[in-house]
């Protein structure tokens, strides 16, 4: 049974499992105790690794037909050869939306896939535990397969909205205060600009830095999330921030596209109190991580650290988050209405919101709130 990359829980073992290709996951992670995600739970885990990860675990196996295991590898994937193939791909809860985009419209997606590489590939039916199974008379063509589902997989997840976030939160009641006197100054003398209003601004318990994205599908999914933070927290973390919180100052106000006279989004800027660049090395390493893991998707070379006072988003939503359209290719922007941010840029260039001790990292979930205000937390990072 070779066991999926998309999946943290463990693969149940193929006691019948007609002799060849056998390989099986770690053992399950028990889920966080924290809030299930706002989306319905799909039934496989992470985003994967390039299809071409898949052939690469099995170099050894390949060459001479004995057990050969890769602990390096993640999925942690053991294979032995016997005399014909198969594969078992958990999935957990059910179907679901996952098995339905596999299957596709009339079944149409299974059958090319196993006509064109040559397996037979059984998919549990909603609401039903069970493993994707793929069998097949030659090893290659079960590969095939499952480098095949791995990228359907990942095409699946691309086209999902984000469910959770990085964050450090900035809603200390010394930076609410003075965003909300930041938030009436501006309607005080900007209210005349085009489309400036009072529905523009962030809640001012929700403020915050988000340092990237992430599509959690299942409980899985957000436990290894938690794990690997703890896991930077360890490697790097404590070593950059000393054990002890950081003090960041956030002063002076930015936007976000090329004309201010057509803003979308107006953001605080944010800075290390004593000039060093501790807060974006520690920011721009658990991105490189979580991308590393297949957990986030990589948007910028570099993470940028803003907080948004001011979004046009949140005319509709006011729970609405950003997510970086660039990556997305949709046109939110579109259906928005801009505003002509030139006066406020201009009388509140250097505002002063104040100084803030961050201690944490955390996982936050997205169109959450917790008794605060602030998002839901699923795991966190503390520099303590």
């Amino acid at each position: 049974m070779v066991g999926c990359r998309h999946c943290a829980c463990a693969a149940v073992p193929l006691a019948h499992t007609p002799p060849d290709v056998r390989s099986s996951l770690g053992s399950a992670i028990a889920p966080a105790p924290s809030p299930a995600p706002a989306l319905p739970l799909p039934a496989f885990s992470r985003h994967s690794p390039s299809p071409a990860s898949v052939a690469s675990c099995f170099p050894e196996e390949e060459q001479d037909g004995h057990s050969a295991t890769h602990p390096d590898k993640d999925w942690g994937a053991s294979v032995q050869e016997e005399s014909h193939s198969r594969a078992g791909l958990p999935a957990r809860g059910g179907g679901g939306f996952l098995c339905r985009y596999l299957i596709g419209k009339k079944g149409e997606t299974k059958k090319r896939l196993e006509m064109e590489t040559r397996t037979s590939i059984s998919i549990p039916k909603p609401g039903v535990e069970g493993e994707i199974v793929i069998t097949g008379q030659h090893r290659s063509g079960v590969i095939s397969a499952r480098t095949r589902i791995d990228v359907l997989l990942d095409s699946f997840r691309k086209k999902q909205p984000f469910t959770h976030f990085l964050s450090f939160a900035l809603n200390q009641p010394a930076i609410q205060e003075k965003f909300l006197q930041f938030k009436e100054e501006v309607l005080e003398k900007c209210s005349k600009d085009h489309g400036v209003s009072s529905s523009l601004f962030q809640n001012p318990a929700k403020l915050h830095l988000t340092l990237g994205t992430l599509v959690l599908l299942n409980e899985q999914e957000i436990q290894k999330a938690c794990d690997l933070l703890q896991r930077c927290k360890e490697d790097f973390v404590d070593q950059i921030a000393g054990g002890k919180p950081l003090t960041v100052e956030v002063a002076g106000v930015e936007y976000m596209n090329d004309d201010p006279a057509m803003t979308d989004v107006l953001y605080a800027k944010v800075h290390m109190k004593d000039g060093s660049d501790r807060l974006q090395v520690i920011a721009d390493q658990l991105v490189e991580r979580f991308v590393a893991s297949g957990l986030m998707l990589k948007e910028w070379d570099r993470v940028k650290l803003h907080a948004t006072v001011m979004n046009t988003l949140f005319r509709k939503d006011p729970s609405a988050e950003e997510r970086n359209y660039t990556m997305t290719g949709k046109s939110s922007f579109k259906e928005r209405e801009s505003f002509n941010g030139r006066n406020i840029l201009k009388l509140f260039e250097n505002f002063y919101f104040g100084e803030v001790q961050l201690d944490s990292v955390r996982l936050s979930q997205r169109f959450s709130s917790d008794a605060s205000g602030y998002y839901a937390t699923s795991g966190q990072l503390t520099f303590s």
